[in-house]
């Protein structure tokens, strides 16, 4: 009876869609490597069709993300779910898009409904897939919930409010990196502009690119990736520029220190007033046996700053921009539509993205970088990098920076423009790269270089002219600078004598003779990686800044008795301890933490490693003078994460190799080479 009301229910939403939205009028065309080609003659059409095809690929993923939008990520996977759906209570993400749903353009929110229609007509057709009977249809306003989740975690939400349960006040936050690389046709010997697109993500999940190509009759052409549950492209190129986002580290979220009153708990100063915490219970159900669930009441609570979160050092709240801001997703929308450098600009004065350095190339020869962000302004008074006194308006900010505000570079005469994570005052060439006493200190910008913006600076510097392959090279290139500038400091390993490690002397010889290259058959990656992992696991005695030779030695012989252990021997090469693996699909993987062509790995199996972040899905586009651009990606997998297609795992061995395919934003091309074109339901 319950499949049958579900399947009435979800008939009645397709029935709906259908008539909105004539899927007949869509068309998904696959390539040969399975990345859907979407066409209609709306926007809204469009985001119906990428919603159907990619659920094809990786509804699981897509529902996952819904299901947490709708508070009901417990009831599918018990006490690993409800967390999460008590964050996105305690974030009051309902009441965010009913605030602030009539701030998007009508244009848009029709796109969302698409999106949300290819969804719900999706699941009506293939109720076998759907975890939940009550998780679809999924409404609008729980599309848009998602987004707000979303929009928390690109501000770090996730790790404040897991930090401040734990009593961890330490707001510092640590990423994997990316890579975006642009350069003018002044600096190219064939006179093209390059691009390369490269964020270092994870592999596949909530995090992983999927590749999709979107077209309309009213002027949508872009092709690039996007994440699930995302309706446009984030990052990728339309016929006539391009744009690559890294993670950037501006000082975007605030942690306060509620002053409590002595007698009542729930009672907090503010100026000269007591005030009174908002108290609600958020009621989750979790699946605990055998599908049964149980029903929990959590406390929240809520003070003129933010959510709060109560641990044995105090009672904190947190605010952050997404409580006032939540477009991001249309101005990513707006940035696959726009033409030119202006409009492109124009597009980022929203501000809405909450961060991401952009860097951006175009057919007219132009190149740009901001460090983009959603950074209020601040009293300098207080020191912002720390946990705020939250017991006056002097430390609460309603209002943001422009755009105007932000680091940017546009057309540098160097020819190009760079960034890996790295500060944004070093974007370009030395004399013209931007200033940090030029901007606001309380926007807290990163000022350090990493391993990967030196290797660069240092390779950029040999070129009058880069050649295409010198730019390829340079992408993909797996070499560590000179003096390492890792979190930790282990640059004394290069210099000691390796008989002060006693046991570990062997490693000690290994790694001083290693080149510092990651490729597939280095001998020094895999020892330093296993090194390096072991002292940063230690987090209870090891200083940011060095280690101690007894700390060093003690992780040295460790690195000798892992290899020892699972490989019988210590000459262990790159491609024997790391892996790209997928389902019965195992291929030796190159590359390691922060070098340009970065990989990060986990535990896979008999002592090695299998890659789960990093280079993932790369992008490298040239613009020539006249016509369409020139495309190759690549993704680490393929473009399923069904194990039973044929796309599954098609990618690898041209990723393992460095290799790309050709794409094409010509929608005739790409329907006459099809493998397959159909309409979705």
């Amino acid at each position: 009876m319950q499949r049958a009301l579900l399947l009435l229910l979800l008939t009645s939403h397709f029935l709906q869609a259908q008539s909105d939205f004539a899927p007949s009028e869509i068309e998904i065309m696959r390539d040969q490597w399975g990345v859907p080609h979407i066409y209609a003659p709306t926007d809204a059409q469009v985001a119906y069709g990428l919603a159907w095809a990619h659920a094809e690929d990786d509804f699981k993923t897509i529902q996952t993300i819904m299901l947490a939008a709708k508070q009901m990520l417990g009831q599918h996977l018990g006490k690993t779910g409800a967390p999460v759906d008590y964050v996105v209570g305690l974030l009051r993400a309902q009441e965010i898009v009913e605030n602030h749903l009539d701030d998007f353009s009508p244009e848009f929110v029709k796109i969302v409904e698409g999106y949300a229609a290819g969804l719900n007509s999706y699941a009506s057709h293939h109720p076998d897939e759907v975890f939940l009977k009550k998780a679809f249809p999924v409404t609008l306003h729980e599309v848009f919930k998602a987004y707000v989740l979303q929009l928390a975690v690109f501000d770090g939400a996730d790790r404040v409010i897991r930090d401040l349960f734990n009593s961890d006040v330490d707001l510092a936050l640590k990423g994997t990196g990316s890579n975006a690389i642009a350069i003018r046709q002044h600096k190219t010997a064939d006179e093209y502009t390059y691009l390369a697109v490269n964020a270092h993500q994870p592999l596949e999940g909530p995090d992983g690119w999927y590749e999709a190509h979107l077209v309309s009759d009213e002027g949508w052409n872009t092709l690039g990736g996007l994440f699930p549950g995302s309706p446009t492209v984030l990052l990728g190129t339309n016929e006539n520029l391009g744009w690559a986002h890294t993670v950037n580290y501006p000082d975007k979220l605030d942690v306060f220190h509620l002053e409590m009153h002595p007698e009542n708990k729930n009672s907090y100063r503010f100026d000269d007033e007591w005030l009174e915490l908002d108290h609600r219970k958020i009621k989750l159900k979790v699946k605990v046996f055998l599908g049964m669930k149980i029903t929990v009441k959590k406390d929240a609570y809520y003070s003129i700053y933010g959510p709060v979160v109560k641990n044995d050092k105090g009672v904190f709240a947190f605010k952050m921009a997404v409580f006032d801001e939540m477009r991001a997703v249309e101005q990513w929308y707006r940035m696959n539509k726009a033409t030119n450098l202006a409009e492109f600009k124009s597009v980022m004065e929203m501000t809405a993205i909450p961060g991401f350095n952009t860097v951006y190339a175009d057919r007219e020869d132009n190149i740009f970088y901001v460090s983009n962000g959603k950074i209020p302004f601040r009293n300098p008074a207080y020191d912002w990098k720390t946990t705020l006194p939250g017991n006056t308006s002097a430390t609460l900010t309603p209002d943001y920076h422009p755009f105007s505000d932000l680091p940017q570079l546009t057309n540098p005469k160097a020819g190009y423009l760079f960034n890996t994570n790295n500060t944004p005052y070093s974007a370009t060439a030395r004399e013209e790269n931007l200033q940090f006493k030029d901007y606001d200190s309380t926007m807290g910008y990163r000022t350090t270089e990493n391993n990967r913006s030196t290797r660069f600076m240092g390779l950029i510097d040999q070129f009058d002219k880069v050649s295409w392959q010198d730019f390829i090279d340079m992408k993909y290139d797996v070499s560590l600078p000179d003096s390492l500038l890792y979190r930790i400091n282990i640059n004394a390993v290069f210099r000691m004598n390796p008989d002060l490690a006693g046991k570990g002397s062997e490693i000690v010889k290994i790694i001083q003779k290693w080149d510092r290259m990651a490729e597939i058959e280095s001998i020094g990656p895999a020892q330093s990686t296993v090194f390096y992992s072991h002292l940063a696991k230690r987090k209870e005695d090891i200083t940011i800044e060095a280690v101690t030779p007894d700390q060093m030695i003690e992780s040295l012989i460790y690195t000798n008795d892992y290899f020892m252990e699972h490989f019988s021997k210590l000459d262990v090469s790159l491609g024997e301890y790391q892996k790209l693996v997928r389902g019965d699909k195992e291929l030796p993987l190159r590359g390691m933490a922060d070098v340009l062509a970065a990989m990060y790995s986990v535990p896979h199996e008999n002592g090695k490693v299998k890659g789960y972040a990093g280079d993932s899905y790369v992008m490298m586009i040239r613009y020539p003078k006249e016509g369409l651009p020139i495309i190759e990606t690549i993704h680490a997998y393929g473009a399923s994460s069904k194990p039973d297609s044929p796309h599954y795992n098609d990618q690898m061995e041209m990723f393992t190799q460095q290799k790309r395919k050709t794409m094409t934003l010509d929608i005739e091309e790409v329907r006459k080479n099809s493998i397959r074109v159909y309409s979705p339901k």
